[in-house]
């Protein structure tokens, strides 16, 4: 059954932000369980909380603590390496991507289909890639500040980057999708945030 967006001035009722928020939190820390490098929910979960929450804070908000929580279970459970990213500009680059990325969802409040989430997960990964591997180089002291060490920073990140684009394609269509299953079978969750 197709049914029309609803106008940009529908909120979503009171138990969709917990829903949303819980399916965030639930992607976020699917990152505890195996999976190849870089092949995350991080720009997912981001894309659909600006997509979806009504109010922006909690947009911004949600994905950030819930992104901020799994890395504390990942320390915990990894410990030693894991617990230095934490100091590294390449931490603060990450949540830096979820903020932008979030603002990002927020051209598809009203407008979610499956065109629209495509395009904006390959921008989401595209834009993650750019920042984290520049923030690479600008950081290990490994890559020369020169054109040729941006060079190599960024060839560096290409092994990773088929794995961003194919985690984000992957939490997308989980949540998006799933959200919209919950959304056909709860009629409270029907609305359409802006």
């Amino acid at each position: 059954m197709n049914r029309p967006l609803l106008s940009a001035s529908t909120t979503l009722p009171a138990s969709g932000p917990l829903t949303l928020a819980v399916l965030i939190f639930i992607a976020a820390l699917s990152r505890v369980l195996p999976h190849p490098p870089n092949f995350s929910p991080i720009e997912a979960v981001a894309l659909f909380g600006g997509a979806y929450f009504a109010k922006r804070h909690w947009a911004l908000l949600v994905p950030l603590v819930a992104m901020f929580l799994s890395d504390m279970v990942l320390g915990l459970l990894r410990g030693g390496m894991y617990i230095e990213y934490f100091t590294s500009a390449g931490y603060l680059l990450v949540y830096a991507c979820i903020a932008l990325s979030t603002l990002l969802g927020f051209g598809l409040r009203g407008k979610v289909g499956a065109s629209r989430v495509l395009s904006y997960s390959l921008a989401g990964s595209l834009l993650f890639f750019v920042v984290t591997n520049f923030g690479a180089w600008m950081s290990d002291p490994a890559y020369p500040k020169t054109i040729a060490g941006l060079t190599a920073a960024y060839l560096a990140g290409v092994p990773f980057f088929q794995w961003t684009v194919l985690g984000t394609l992957f939490y997308a269509a989980l949540l998006f999708g799933g959200f919209e299953l919950l959304r056909s079978r709860i009629p409270t969750l029907r609305a359409q945030t802006a």
